[in-house]
C-alpha cells in the first residue's frame, strides 16, 4: 500500500517523549476515549434527559463519531448549562470537528469560568490572529505556560513579537527551548524562518544551511523553505542543490519538489512561505500538530491541526494529516472527503489521491479503488507507485493472478531496481507463493534479499516456505533464527520459528518458541493451534487439547475449525500441517 505521508517536517526530531509527558499534564478536555469505529446515528440514542444526552454523547465519542459526540452534549450543556466538564468536553469535539465559531463561543464560557485553560485561551487567541486583532499579541503572551502549552506557548509569542519587528523578542522567546531537551529542530526550524521573516538574510542563511546540513535524510518541507528562500535571494544554485538532494533522498516522492525546479528553469521567483505573522503561527501549530500525531496522542494533533488551519485554510500537510488522523480512526468516509478536498495543483495530491484508493478499499468499494488506481498508472506511465498499491489491494483480495500483474508492470517500471524497491520483490513472491508459482516466488525472494539483506519479512517468509518443502533446511532455520534475532517480539515471526522447529521434528524447541510467541499474541488463532500441536507431540496431552479450545475462542479460518475439532476429537493423527508464514 502507498506509504503514509510522513507529516513531522522541519520538527522532525522533537523529544516526543516529552511531549507526552505534557500530554499527562493538560487539561483531560484535550482527550477522548479510544473506542469501537462505528458512528453513532444521532437518533439512535435517549436524549430525553441531559444524563440521556451525556449517556448518547459519551458512546459517540468513545465511537470517535465526534460531530454526533458534539450535538448530544450540547444538548446535555442547554440542560446544565453551568456543568463545566461539559463545556470541556463539547468545546473539545466542536474544535476536533473544525467548528470554529461554536468552540470560540464555549473557549469564552470556559476561559471565564477557568482563566488558566491553556487550549481554550489558544483558540480565543488563533480567533484574535484570524480577524486581525491586535491584541493576539498580548494573549499569545498571556498563554499559560504549563502543560501542553509550555511547548507551544514560546512559538507563539516569538511569532507575534516578530510581527512587531522586535527580533531579539522573538528569538528569545525561541531560547526558552534550550531548558526543554531535544527541541533543537524545532527552534532551528522557526528561527530560520523568523530571521527571514525581519530580512536578517545572514542569520536566515545560516540557520537553513545548518538545518539542511544536519538532516539525515531532507524531508519536503525543509527543503521547500529553505529552496524558496534562496530562490527569493537570488541564490539558485544553493535552492537546486537542496532539490536535487531531495531528489536524491525521496525518489518516490520526487514530484513535490518539481515545482521549485521548475521556477529555477524558467528563471521566477516565488512568494514568500510565511508572509504574515498568522502564517508564522499557522506553520507552529502545524509543527506541534504534526510531533502529536502518534498513537497515544493524535487527538490533541487533531486539534493543534484544526487550529492550523484556522489561519491557513489550503495549508496542504494539515489537511493531509486531519485526512490521516481520520483514517486512523476508520472515520473513512471523512477520511475520503478529506483526501479529495485536498486541492489538485498541491504537490500532495498525487498521494492524496494515492490514500483516497486506500480508503476506497477499506470500504469494501474495491472495484473503484483499482478504478482509480489504474487511471493513475496511465497518467503516469513510468511512475510504479500505482500499480504497487493496487497490486497490494488485489493480494488483500486473494486476487492473486491480479496481484501479480499489477506487480509484474510496478517491476517493468524500475529503472533500475534499487534497495528500497526490496518490499514490491517481496509483495509480489508472496502473491506468486499464494498463487501457486513457486519458482518464480522464490526468485522473487532471494533478489528482495539481494537489494536488502537482512530484511527480517524475507527473512522468515523464504525461511519458512523452504522448511515446508523440505528445501535447503539448515539455511532456511538459519534465516528465520536470524529473522527472530532482528525482531524478537515480532509474535508471528517467534511462531515461524517455533513451527518450523515442530516441522522438523524438535519438539522441545518448538515449544519453548511457540509459548514465547503466545506471549507476545496471545489471542492469535493459528499461533495457539500450533502450540497445542507441540504440546501433543510432546506427551502433554491436556494441555494440547486446551490450546486447541482457545484456538477456538478467537474464530479462526473455516478450514481451521474444522481441523482442530477433529484434533480435540482424536488427537493429532495425522502429520503437520501447513502454518502461517503472515504477509
Amino acid at each position: 500500500m502507498a506509504s503514509k505521508i510522513k507529516v513531522i517536517a522541519g520538527a522532525a526530531a522533537l523529544a516526543l517523549t516529552a511531549l507526552a509527558a505534557a500530554c499527562a499534564q493538560a487539561p483531560s478536555q484535550g482527550a477522548t476515549p479510544r473506542g469501537p469505529t462505528e458512528v453513532a446515528d444521532d437518533s439512535a440514542l435517549p436524549t430525553a434527559s441531559a444524563f440521556g444526552s451525556y449517556l448518547a454523547g459519551s458512546v459517540a465519542q468513545q465511537d470517535h463519531a465526534y460531530g454526533a459526540a458534539a450535538e448530544y452534549l450540547e444538548r446535555a450543556l442547554q440542560q446544565d448549562p453551568d456543568n463545566l466538564d461539559l463545556i470541556r468536553r463539547t468545546f473539545v469535539l466542536r474544535l476536533s470537528e473544525g467548528q470554529m465559531a461554536r468552540a470560540a463561543t464555549l473557549a469564552r464560557r470556559l476561559n471565564s469560568i477557568e482563566p488558566r485553560s491553556g487550549l481554550a485561551a489558544l483558540v480565543l487567541m488563533v480567533e484574535q490572529m484570524k480577524t486581525g486583532d491586535d491584541s493576539a499579541s498580548a494573549a499569545a503572551e498571556h498563554l499559560p505556560p504549563d502543560g501542553l502549552l509550555r511547548f507551544s506557548a514560546p512559538l507563539m509569542v516569538a511569532w507575534t513579537k516578530a510581527g512587531q519587528h522586535d527580533q531579539k523578542a522573538a528569538l528569545a522567546s525561541l531560547d526558552q527551548f534550550d531548558r526543554m531537551r531535544g527541541f533543537e529542530q524545532l527552534k532551528a526550524f522557526h528561527l530560520a524562518l523568523i530571521d527571514d521573516y525581519v530580512d536578517d538574510v545572514d542569520g536566515a542563511s545560516q540557520a537553513f544551511k545548518k538545518i539542511v546540513d544536519g538532516a539525515e535524510r531532507l524531508n519536503w518541507r525543509t527543503a521547500d523553505m529553505a529552496g524558496r528562500f534562496f530562490e527569493r535571494r537570488s541564490r539558485a544554485g544553493e535552492a537546486k542543490a537542496i532539490y536535487e538532494r531531495f531528489v536524491k533522498d525521496n525518489r518516490d516522492n520526487a514530484d513535490l519538489v518539481q515545482p521549485g525546479l521548475t521556477r529555477i528553469a524558467a528563471g521566477q521567483i516565488p512568494p514568500p512561505a510565511v508572509a504574515s505573522v498568522k502564517d508564522g503561527v499557522a506553520e507552529a501549530l502545524f509543527d506541534i500538530a504534526s510531533v502529536l500525531n502518534q498513537r497515544d496522542t493524535e487527538d490533541l494533533a487533531l486539534l493543534y491541526g484544526r487550529l492550523a488551519l484556522e489561519l491557513e485554510p489550503k495549508h496542504a500537510l494539515a489537511e493531509l494529516l486531519i485526512a490521516e488522523i481520520a483514517e486512523s480512526d476508520q472515520r473513512l468516509d471523512q477520511a475520503l472527503a478529506a483526501y479529495r478536498a485536498l486541492d489538485p495543483a498541491s504537490p500532495f495530491a498525487w498521494n492524496a489521491r494515492l490514500r483516497s484508493a486506500e480508503v476506497l478499499d477499506q470500504l469494501d468499494r474495491t472495484d473503484e479503488a483499482v478504478a482509480e488506481l489504474t487511471k493513475m498508472a496511465a497518467e503516469r506511465p513510468t511512475a510504479p507507485q500505482p500499480l504497487i498499491a493496487l497490486g497490494d489491494i488485489l493480494r488483500a483480495r486473494n486476487r492473486f493472478p491480479d496481484a501479480i500483474n499489477a506487480y509484474d508492470g510496478a517491476v517493468a517500471r524500475l529503472n533500475p531496481a534499487e534497495a528500497r524497491h526490496w518490499s514490491l520483490f517481496y509483495s509480489r513472491g508472496i502473491a506468486l507463493e499464494r498463487g501457486g508459482q513457486w519458482p518464480r516466488a522464490e526468485a522473487d525472494f532471494l533478489h528482495a534479499l539481494e537489494l536488502q539483506a537482512d530484511q527480517p519479512l524475507v527473512l522468515n517468509y523464504l525461511g519458512y516456505s523452504w522448511v515446508e518443502k523440505r528445501l535447503n533446511l539448515d539455511r532456511a532455520l538459519k534465516m528465520i533464527e536470524r529473522a527472530v534475532e532482528l525482531r524478537p517480539n515480532d509474535g508471528y515471526i517467534v511462531d515461524s520459528l517455533g513451527w518450523a522447529h515442530f516441522q522438523l521434528g524438535h519438539y522441545g524447541p518448538a515449544t519453548q518458541y511457540l509459548e514465547r510467541a503466545i506471549e507476545l499474541l496471545p489471542e492469535d488463532p493459528t499461533i495457539n493451534d500450533h502450540l497445542g500441536d507441540a504440546y501433543w507431540r510432546s506427551g502433554r496431552q491436556a494441555e494440547a487439547r486446551y490450546q486447541w479450545r482457545r484456538a477456538l475462542q478467537f474464530q479462526p479460518e473455516a478450514s481451521e475449525v474444522k481441523t482442530i475439532d477433529a484434533k480435540l476429537d482424536k488427537g493429532l493423527v495425522e502429520p503437520p500441517s501447513a502454518g502461517s508464514k503472515g504477509g
